[in-house]
């Protein structure tokens, strides 16, 4: 005599404590995942959706190809009955496929609007189906037509389902699950649109647990570093499917740093003065515009944590840096223009300070109801984001040196930006490079054709030799910046900042054209000079 029996492929303990074990039920019902036509509807509506990230697409496929027949009742417990086995409970996985739709229903019923003896098929079949008129269904249900008008609107305005947010673990089930649904009850039209899921919160790199004591609750973590902080914190903890890591030492360093913004936005409030206009204001306004594009993309994206990363710290430190090399001339007009878009991509993350600074900076109503800033590519310039990148370019050049020669400090540099002729060497060799014909031949057969060229051929030909190889390993996106910029004024950008250099680098500066016939140059450092690559001579 032989029989059949069924286990757990390891231990299983309820959350109260007891031990799971399987057991079969007489006359099961089975939810046909298996069926091909239904998959083949399932995987039809998940290429139709956004999943974010996209990596748990496959994910998704695989668990509708091996999703087979699933028991989808028991015989005990807290749940809906099976409608035409009320002695049996629907399990709540399969009584959870469509929830989003309870949420539509429940506030009509809760209200006293419709009673629970009047949700029948012909009711469910007209609000979320369109099926019948409100006048038929109030006829046989004796619910008012107004109310059913109501009910059906409200389901038109919630559905399709714009995004379900989850945790990674309900992939395999409850999530495939409502799809599987959703194709079997609604038309394509009312299809889910996005999917996104997460990651689980671990408590100082550990797995949350209750038994173990290892957990926070939220109204803890609230009293102790505030709404904001505790919201920031979290969001930098991770992103994707990366489960996030819960750290006391990481949310206190983020509430310093929200206490650090809230200082800047008082300072920028309180400041007066027109203050400078030069390239460091160009750079400063590109510097918004560009955080408004990269914010917006990743919150489309729900790449939570590099849209925060971007609105808080990057910002923070562009600000920063334009104080510094500003001092007492900054623009408190920019700045406030600034503050405006900061605080509005901000609001998200941590609404109750941006609040506040909204206020500070007289503005009327809520920050949280302000529109969301718009990039304006008419106020961007690639020049001066260029010019900064220069700027530190030759800073960390230079403190590179003096650790290298392990010298003193020094008394003064010097730095020579490079010759007209070489800009337009330069600038040519990259529109061959952007085409994919840059080689010394056809770089050289160009530049004999320009007048300024031709009569210094040798010292050109010495020049692009090295530049063809550096321009072969410059990524494609780089070319374009550097050709829509063109020829840059670097010894005009430095000598802008010059105080400011003299105070990073703790002694004069002195900034030279490469030709410049009063230059200082005792080591023949000038000759050096490239575009976007200063010499550097110290003293």
């Amino acid at each position: 005599i032989a029989g059949s029996m069924y286990d757990l492929t390891g231990r299983v303990v309820c959350r109260c404590g007891a031990r799971c074990v399987v057991k079969v039920i007489r006359d099961q019902w089975f939810l046909a995942y298996s069926d091909e036509g239904w998959k083949r509807r399932a995987h039809e509506a998940l290429s139709s959706m956004r999943v974010c990230p996209e990596e748990a697409r496959e994910w998704f496929k695989a668990t509708i190809d091996w999703l087979v027949d699933k028991a989808c009742v028991r015989g005990s417990g807290i749940g809906t009955p099976l409608p035409w086995q009320p002695d049996l409970i629907i399990e709540t996985l399969s009584d959870s496929t469509i929830y989003m739709c309870y949420y539509l229903v429940a506030k009509f019923v809760n209200s006293g609007l419709v009673k629970t003896s009047q949700l029948t098929n012909e009711l469910f079949d007209y609000v979320l189906l369109g099926i019948g008129s409100a006048k038929e269904v109030s006829e046989r249900t004796g619910a008012s037509e107004r109310t059913l008008r109501a009910m059906r609107e409200e389901f038109l305005y919630w559905y399709p389902v714009d995004l379900r947010v989850s945790a990674k673990e309900l992939i395999p089930n409850h999530l495939t699950f409502a799809i599987f649904h959703h194709t079997a009850i609604f038309p394509k039209e009312d299809w889910p649109r996005m999917f996104a899921v997460n990651g689980m919160v671990n408590i100082e790199g550990r797995k949350m647990s209750k038994s173990k004591g290892n957990f926070v609750p939220i109204r803890d973590a609230i009293e102790r570093y505030g709404s904001d902080a505790t919201r920031c914190a979290l969001l930098l903890s991770a992103e994707d499917m990366n489960d996030p890591n819960w750290r006391a030492k990481d949310v206190q360093s983020t509430m310093v740093n929200l206490a650090r913004f809230y200082d800047l936005a008082r300072r920028i409030v309180s400041m007066k003065g027109k203050g400078k206009e030069g390239w460091v204001e160009s750079w400063l306004e590109t510097a918004f515009q560009r955080g408004i594009r990269i914010v917006t993309e990743n919150l489309d994206r729900l790449k939570t944590r590099t849209a925060l990363e971007n609105a808080f710290y990057e910002l923070f430190a562009d600000v920063r840096r334009y104080l510094e090399i500003r001092e007492a001339g900054a623009s408190a007009p920019l700045l406030r223009r600034g503050l405006d878009i900061w605080t509005r991509l901000m609001a998200p993350f941590a609404p109750h300070l941006c609040e506040e600074i909204w206020h500070l900076m007289g503005r009327s109503g809520f920050v949280a109801l302000a529109e969301w800033p718009v990039y304006d590519e008419t106020c961007v310039d690639i020049g001066s984001e260029l010019l900064m990148e220069i700027v530190e370019g030759v800073i960390g050049d230079s403190q590179n040196i003096i650790r290298a020669l392990r010298a003193i400090e020094p008394k003064s540099v010097c730095y020579y930006t490079a010759s007209r002729w070489k800009w337009t060497v330069y600038l040519r060799a990259l529109e061959l490079a952007k085409i994919g014909r840059l080689s010394m031949r056809d770089l050289m057969a160009g530049l004999r054709e320009d007048e300024e060229i031709r009569c210094r051929i040798k010292e050109a030909a010495r020049y692009s030799q090295g530049l063809v190889e550096k321009l072969r390993t410059l990524p494609r996106d780089e070319m374009d910046r550097r050709l829509k910029a063109g020829v840059l004024d670097e010894r005009g950008a430095l000598r802008e900042i010059r105080p400011y250099l003299e105070r990073r680098m703790r002694a004069r500066v002195l900034v030279y054209g490469e030709d410049d016939p009063d230059r200082y140059d005792p080591m023949g450092r000038a000759k050096l000079a490239e575009p976007y690559r200063p010499a550097i001579y110290l003293e």
